[in-house]
């Protein structure tokens, strides 16, 4: 008949649409998420230093279009900047919850539209996220606990180890069984490879039996011996990146991009955006039928929606009206009991006035009676004054008189006397010359 060329139908389809993957990183600064990312797919991708002072979490997505023989692939990789960089690190994880939700609200409301174009919908929603965490040896911070206990049930998420090559087999080891035990007490889901077909069965099973990969990424070339291989030069040897007996590096690549991408894919549409999406339906008040299959009516939920969303509106409106009222009362009788205070006080600051005012035209009248019998007492005093000196200025007057005569009565016997000398000199000189 011919139906058995359907796969090879699908298969061309979707090749010529081409494909989205999404990756979210979520990591500490400088633990190696892009250098990762490149050695994953192979290519160097732009790069953005990122510091350690930033004061938020925000999401900084890059999208990038690749092609591999004749399959194109739109990659979109999504990095957490400033995780884990702030003193308070207890809400770190609530940007990334908010933009997984973001995603998915984008994509419910296109399904949610009249004329709706989901095959040429840019899809943004995250289909793995890879949890890097730092190869300490001991427990998980309560920072990861809490962030992969937020986002379990909104991306499928793959723990990684990075940095592998700063600790040893032994206690890498033991680190491993240490994160699983504590993940598992904690009630937090990671990504299970599925088991569920055959064909990938025993590889799947083989590889969760691995988790969390230890993983070392490195864009460089090495040499080692006669051949280059991509890996980390140190100056006890060479870490092969691609060695899987130096890192689970190749094991992560296989089960992430060749084994179980579009299981990804399809685990976040059908587990969690599925999840959300009945999450934000019921509480729109949608609903399925009931045992008795009967179909239920958009408009009737529309309306009952509509009656319940007026009926809270008249509510709050009465609320905010009587918590008004009260304010307004309230304020008011704030405002009388100042306007109280305020009288009160300004008949205490007039009393005071009044009583300031009588005391100061007391003073003045006893100012003007000291100064009056002052007046008084010095009109006596300059009568008793000039009693006393007239008399002696009357003596004083008749001795200066008598002296000044007596002066004038020697000045003038004085040159009487010069006058008869001054003849008797001259008559003297006239009887010799005769």
């Amino acid at each position: 008949v011919g139906f058995d060329s359907l796969p090879d139908q699908l298969v061309s389809k979707s090749v010529s649409q081409g494909f989205i993957f999404n990756v979210l990183c979520v990591g500490e600064t400088g633990i190696g998420k892009s250098t990762l990312m490149n050695t994953l797919f192979n290519t160097t991708f732009e790069k953005e230093e990122s510091s350690h002072h930033q004061n938020i979490v925000h999401l900084r997505s890059r999208t990038y279009d690749l092609q591999e023989s004749n399959v194109d692939l739109r990659l979109t990789i999504v990095d957490t900047v400033g995780f884990g960089d702030q003193v308070h690190r207890e809400e770190s994880y609530k940007p990334i919850v908010d933009y997984i939700d973001k995603q998915f609200e984008n994509f419910l409301q296109e399904e949610l539209k009249i004329r709706r174009s989901l095959c040429n919908y840019p899809d943004t929603r995250l289909h793995v996220c890879l949890y890097f965490l730092c190869p300490t040896g001991h427990s998980l911070k309560p920072l990861h606990l809490l962030t992969m206990k937020r986002l379990y049930t909104k991306v499928n998420i793959i723990p990684i180890i990075a940095k592998a090559d700063t600790i040893s087999k032994c206690d890498l080891q033991k680190f491993k069984i240490k994160i699983m035990s504590e993940l598992l007490s904690n009630g937090v889901q990671i990504y299970q490879f599925p088991t569920d077909d055959d064909a990938l069965k025993e590889i799947n099973s083989s590889m969760n039996a691995h988790l969390p990969f230890a993983v070392v990424g490195s864009s460089e070339e090495v040499k080692v011996e006669t051949q280059l291989v991509r890996g980390r030069q140190y100056p006890w040897g060479v870490v092969q990146v691609e060695d899987e007996s130096h890192c689970d590096f190749v094991k992560l690549r296989e089960m992430l991009i060749r084994v179980n991408m579009e299981d990804l894919r399809e685990q976040t549409h059908t587990r969690h955006y599925e999840l959300y999406r009945h999450c934000r339906l019921e509480a729109m008040g949608f609903r399925d039928p009931g045992t008795d299959s009967q179909p239920f009516s958009l408009q009737d939920i529309y309306m009952t929606k509509r009656r319940e969303f007026l009926t809270e509106v008249h509510h709050r409106e009465d609320a905010m009206r009587q918590a008004f009222i009260t304010r307004v009362k309230e304020t008011e009788a704030q405002l009388k009991e100042r306007e109280r205070e305020l009288h009160e006080r300004f008949e205490l600051l007039k009393r005071w006035h009044e009583e300031e005012k009588r005391h100061l035209e007391e003073k003045c009248g006893e100012l003007e009676e000291e100064m009056s019998s002052f007046s008084r007492r010095k009109v006596e005093a300059d009568k008793l004054q000039s009693s006393v000196t007239l008399p002696l200025r009357r003596d004083k007057e008749k001795k200066t008189k008598k002296q000044h005569s007596q002066n004038k009565q020697h000045s003038q016997n004085k040159y009487n006397r010069e006058k008869i000398q001054y003849s008797q000199n001259k008559y003297n000189t006239h009887r010799k010359k005769l």
